[in-house]
């Protein structure tokens, strides 16, 4: 798949792991957070929040595993 693109992997797996972190924290800020501002949320804006949590979760770890330890083991 790399051979000859000369992916940036190291590049990948740093912007894949902030992008996790990044959604791991509105999730962990807005369920926390969003009540005691605006009150009870909706049950949808619950569901997007926790959604943002685990898509956090495995983003960042599939990023780290993908770009940073598998794909160069096999370039």
């Amino acid at each position: 798949m790399g051979h000859g693109m000369r992916l940036d992997y190291r590049t990948y797996a740093k912007r894949g792991l902030a992008l996790g972190v990044g959604l791991l924290v509105i999730g962990v800020i807005g369920s926390v957070v969003g009540p005691d501002i605006v009150g009870p949320l909706p049950d949808w804006e619950r569901t997007i929040l926790f959604d943002f949590m685990w898509m956090g979760i495995l983003i960042g770890m599939f990023s780290v595993f993908g770009f940073g330890i598998f794909l160069p083991l096999t370039d």
